[in-house]
């Protein structure tokens, strides 16, 4: 069927050229010779003493590496915490307003909700002096927890009395702020 096609379409079909002839090695690889064995000791005094090398030392296995880094993470971390515990001043904050003894920490914050919903449902026990609803400063998103002055200390306990709030379905969590009354921690 071939010799009916078109001579372009018969040329794709043309055989290639013979391949090249080469020259016959001199030998086969498995009759040829190989390279003649000599000794080392020529080479002899160009090693180390024995009595002069130091001893060998044992490697670190992957248990005894583990234990290694998990020992140095934890002084690397006791020693930030400790650093930062002698640096810390509670009555040196900018962020800390108000008397502690009228504030009220409140958790689980859901992130949709406002100051206005958080003072509608906390005014009801007494007067709110601020709220402060605690903003991721690079984000400018809420952080999911709040901090409510009131302006007398006896609302505040007044309200500690229920332990649960739902704000859009989500149960608060409720406690003291007091972090910062001692003088001396």
């Amino acid at each position: 069927m071939t010799q009916y096609l078109p001579p372009n379409l018969l040329a794709l079909f043309a055989p290639r050229e013979p391949l090249p002839h080469l020259k016959q090695l001199d030998a086969l690889p498995w009759e040829k010779k190989p390279w003649p064995y000599c000794g080392v000791s020529q080479y002899l005094s160009l090693f180390e003493d024995p009595n002069e090398t130091p001893p060998a030392t044992r490697g670190e296995t992957k248990e005894e590496r583990v234990a290694r880094k998990m020992h140095e993470r934890e002084e690397r971390h006791k020693s930030t915490c400790e650093s930062k515990i002698s640096n810390w001043d509670p009555n040196s904050d900018e962020n800390a307003e108000g008397d502690p003894f009228k504030t009220l920490f409140i958790g689980r914050v859901n992130y949709d909700t406002s100051e206005s919903k958080l003072r509608r449902e906390f005014e009801q026990y007494g007067p709110i002096k601020k709220i402060n609803l605690v903003m991721n400063p690079s984000t400018d998103k809420p952080c999911g927890y709040a901090f409510i002055i009131y302006e007398k200390e006896r609302d505040m306990h007044g309200k500690k009395n229920k332990k649960t709030f739902n704000i859009f379905n989500v149960v608060l969590q409720l406690y003291i702020h007091i972090y910062n009354i001692a003088e001396n921690l």
